[in-house]
């Protein structure tokens, strides 16, 4: 027997499900407010939700990610009345279990809750106290719980893993991960980094080569993909493979097998492939600049990593890790952070993401050098600059505007530093969505590519400050 909860405004849908899933055995209870529902919702005591996206108090797929950050969370049903492909691409991205349009048939209704409950009940026996091997991936919020789920079901399997993200986000540290968590931990990981071989050497670092195959080959060589028989082998940067390169990879991965460079026999071997890129393969396919049959090939199972903007909560335990490791190879005792320190990192915008951290922590510690605390001052110039002009164009702006008697005026009452960075930061990424939709007359796909936003991420953006397809928001009327 099952809880479930149904979260609808229409009466009517309520009474008929709440009976039909009585009639199965299980128990169901429904409210008609998103706000009743995440209250429901927070107890853990539901195994499946139906939630209605049109609703009173806003859109049902905006809740989506808040109930997925409930420790073991129930599956989601999606209801609607007025499909829309976008939303149901939103819905598959943000966890929903299925997206069914109202009114259906009492199969079309009943038949995902059977599945959901029979997935939900093999994933429980399924379970492992066993931890996952992190490495060095830090941080525990809603973004990388998800992360680690899909890095959970790829070290559990064999199949060919894509790893997407912005660069600095950990690709690598993901595929490390997976193979470490994975039977095939005790044999090698192989990294080929495409974008760095010459394109002279690719093929014979790959493949390798007998002795003779071409001048300067005096001695055979063992290629990477037989490097990584028995193990992992991680193509970075896949994006920038050339496209012979794609065609002959294709067949590696088909056959797992090849023939080096001056040999007559082809060889084996038992490789899992993991792949990284911050390129839009996708996008890259309908150019033919990328082969399509391959990159399904390489995405059997995608992880697509957050931005460090989108994992705020994450800041501040990635900077007591780094900043103890980073003390320690210097030799120098741990620092202590005053206040404003994490403050100021969690204005920055952080385009260059963990990496772009992990650098910023050693320029400061360096800066300190035997201080015992570091205090924004230790900071780079660039970001204390920028953060310095955000901070005073927008005070100019506001004083001049709804003060304009009071300009000469030195005693001033600022807003908590907090409440402020909120609410620039807030008017400014509007304004920049607001600028995105209307440049791009509601493409989204041409919308991501500017942005270098995911579709789902997009989406979600767009609708928590009210923008519209086309640029305007609500605030404009």
């Amino acid at each position: 027997m099952a809880t479930i909860l149904i979260i609808d405004d229409d009466a009517s849908v309520c009474d008929t499900l709440s009976t039909i899933m009585g009639q199965m055995g299980h128990n169901a209870e429904y409210v008609s407010t998103l706000k009743a529902g995440l209250n429901k919702v927070s107890s853990g005591a539901f195994d499946v939700v139906y939630l209605d996206v049109r609703m009173p108090d806003g859109n049902g797929l905006e809740i989506l990610p808040r109930i997925r950050e409930i420790p073991f969370p129930p599956e989601v049903i999606i209801m609607t009345g007025a499909a829309d492909p976008d939303g149901a691409e939103l819905a598959m991205k943000s966890g929903a279990w299925d997206y069914i349009e109202k009114p259906s048939s009492l199969k079309g209704m009943t038949l995902p809750l059977i599945r959901a409950l029979q997935y939900r009940e093999e994933k429980k026996a399924r379970k492992s106290s066993v931890a996952l091997k992190r490495g060095d991936i830090i941080g525990n919020g809603p973004e990388m719980k998800s992360c680690f789920d899909l890095l959970a079901q790829a070290a559990n399997s064999e199949a060919n893993v894509l790893i997407t993200g912005e660069t600095g986000t950990g690709k690598e540290l993901f595929a490390k991960a997976i193979h470490q968590n994975s039977s095939r931990s005790n044999k090698s990981f192989v990294v080929v980094d495409c974008a760095a071989l010459p394109e002279t050497l690719i093929e014979s670092s790959l493949f390798g080569f007998e002795k003779g195959a071409f001048t300067g080959a005096d001695k055979p060589q063992v290629g990477l993909i037989k490097q990584a028989d028995g193990g992992t082998l991680f193509l970075d940067e896949v994006g920038e493979l050339t496209p012979p390169l794609q065609k002959a990879f294709l067949r590696v991965l088909q056959e797992h097998q090849f023939r080096p460079i001056g040999s007559k026999h082809e060889i084996k071997s038992n490789f899992r492939l993991l792949a990284a890129t911050n390129r839009d393969l996708e996008q890259l396919s309908k150019k033919n600049q990328f082969r399509k049959d391959l990159l399904f090939r390489l995405r059997s199972l995608a992880i697509e990593l957050p931005i460090l903007r989108q994992r705020i909560e994450d800041i501040k335990e990635l900077v007591i890790h780094y900043t103890a490791r980073i003390c320690e190879n210097y030799g120098k005792e741990t620092k202590g952070f005053s206040p404003d320190f994490f403050d100021t990192l969690y204005a920055y915008d952080w385009p260059g993401n963990v990496r772009e951290l992990v650098n910023t922590l050693e320029g400061a510690i360096v800066e300190a050098q035997n201080e015992p605390t570091l205090f924004p001052k230790h900071l780079p110039l660039h970001i204390r600059i920028k953060l310095a002009r955000a901070s005073v164009t927008k005070g100019k702006k506001t004083d001049s505007e709804e003060n304009p008697k009071k300009e000469s005026s030195r005693c001033v009452m600022l807003p908590k530093y907090r409440d402020f960075r909120e609410r620039t930061l807030f008017k400014a990424e509007r304004n920049y969505f607001k600028e995105l939709m209307a440049l791009t007359k509601g493409n989204i796909n041409e919308a991501c590519q500017i942005s270098g936003l995911g579709r789902t991420r997009l989406y979600t953006l767009i609708k928590k400050y009210e923008v519209s397809r086309f640029g305007w928001s609500s605030s404009d009327n």
